[in-house]
């Protein structure tokens, strides 16, 4: 679990740039995410919260969110950011709340990096019955030809382990997961492409000089391309979300 551990903590290392620099969730994937509760849904568990890229969407529903998150500094984004929301120190094996406390809890790029068995029986205890866990991932669109080459040009020694693959969870007190796709896109330009870029742990986990090399070839690659080439363009992104409901 070490090289998983290590690549999760990363991204404590460039907390505000990931905050600036990465999409938040799309409205249309949280709202289908909830839809799946059969009870009401008021209190809400942002788990591995990060900066609060769902808390944001969780917020703008009118809910209580508590949002959990072990990296100090990611934490301390979170909580300047959204001062309203009670943000705790914890991981999703070790979940700060006490038993049947939330009826949703939204997992945001990084559900992969959890011990899946001990993770899924700590959410199961948190969440009240009839209520939803959700798993979101935002990433490149695969089916755009410049994209999946942006994706080849900023490969690093780095890269490996999780590539997006959706593998649903599956615990017993959980009902199958359902899937949906949302399409979003983001505006950038060359310099926050690669800021983007940036906060991702396959150029986190590599030395300086080898990300210079990286960088140097994103923006020699986007030089070339006639849909990156000029001023502001918009990345396209799709938000994977699985959704199981608790027993």
């Amino acid at each position: 679990m070490e090289e998983p551990i290590s690549r999760a903590r990363s991204f404590g290392r460039r907390p505000v740039d990931y905050h600036t620099h990465r999409p938040f969730y799309p409205a249309e994937a949280i709202r289908w995410a909830l839809a799946g509760a059969t009870r009401e849904v008021t209190r809400a568990l942002d788990l591995a919260a990060g900066t609060g890229k769902v808390t944001a969407g969780l917020r703008a529903l009118g809910l209580d969110v508590t949002a959990v998150e072990p990296d100090e500094a990611m934490r301390g984004v979170l909580a300047a950011e959204y001062p309203d929301v009670t943000a705790l120190a914890g991981t999703a094996e070790a979940i700060p709340l006490t038993d049947a406390s939330v009826d949703a809890v939204l997992v945001g790029q990084a559900f992969h990096w959890f011990d899946r068995d001990v993770a899924l029986a700590e959410i199961a205890r948190v969440l009240r019955p009839g209520g939803v866990l959700a798993v979101l991932w935002n990433g490149e669109d695969p089916d755009t030809d410049w994209v999946t080459g942006l994706m080849t040009a900023s490969q690093t020694s780095a890269t490996g382990g999780w590539h997006g693959e959706i593998d649903p969870p599956e615990h017993e007190s959980f009902d199958p997961a359902e899937h949906t796709v949302v399409a979003h896109s983001l505006p950038r330009t060359t310099d926050t492409l690669v800021d983007y870029l940036r906060t991702h742990s396959r150029l986190l986990m590599v030395d300086d000089d080898e990300r210079a090399r990286v960088i140097a070839r994103v923006r020699e690659y986007l030089r070339h391309r006639p849909e990156t080439a000029a001023g502001v363009f918009d990345l396209p992104l799709v938000t994977d979300v699985l959704a199981l409901r608790r027993r």
